[in-house]
This record gives structure tokens, C-alpha cells and sequence, in this order.
């Protein structure tokens, strides 16, 4: 059986920094908008706070995308990639109404 192997274009050595900083700042956005919206909701920042943690999360999809374009992802991988950066956005959410429910339910 003949094997296909599908061949990408190699990534510019100057795409490299963007790429590498980007990546980085994924993971540094990504914690930030999980950090500020917790301390938001344990009432250790005030609410004021909260569109701060939603500018995180803006720049968190913003370099994500910039992420996938610049390793060459296909539109369908970017199409995911931002489905789950809704994901990412609407979780705390979830997590946090159910953490109000289940003490509403247990509270004495």
C-alpha cells in the first residue's frame, strides 16, 4: 500500500519570534482571564474588575488565531480553534453558576 504523505510549507525562520511570543502569550492571557474572572467571582477584586478579565480573554483568541496563521493551520483547524476559544470564554460561567447551585442546595 502506497503511503501519501502530505508535505506543508516550511515555516519562515523570521516567523519564528512571532510565533515562539504569541505562543507564549497564549498561555499568560489564558491563566489571566482565569485568574482576574475567579477573584472576581470569590469577591477578592471588585466587579469592575471583570471586563478586565474579559480583555484578557480577548487577546488570548486574538493571539491564538495569529498563533494558528502563522504556523500554517487550515481554516477548518482555525475554525475549531476559535469554537473552543468560545468554549474557553463561557466555562468559567458554567462552572461557577453550578458552584451557586450547589450551595444554594446545601447551605444550612
Amino acid at each position: 500500500m502506497e503511503e501519501i504523505l502530505i508535505r506543508r510549507p516550511e515555516i519562515p525562520l523570521e516567523d519564528f519570534l512571532p510565533i515562539f511570543i504569541s505562543g507564549a502569550l497564549v498561555i499568560v492571557f489564558g491563566a489571566a482571564y482565569v485568574g482576574v474572572f475567579t477573584l472576581v467571582k470569590i469577591k477578592k477584586l471588585k466587579n469592575h474588575f471583570m471586563p478586565l478579565a474579559y480583555a484578557f480573554w480577548a487577546l488570548l483568541t486574538y493571539c491564538l488565531y495569529l498563533l494558528s496563521h502563522l504556523i500554517g493551520s487550515e481554516p477548518f483547524t482555525q475554525k475549531v480553534l476559535m469554537m473552543a476559544m468560545v468554549a474557553y470564554l463561557l466555562f468559567p460561567h458554567f462552572i461557577y453558576f453550578l458552584m451557586d447551585k450547589t450551595h444554594e442546595a446545601y447551605e444550612h
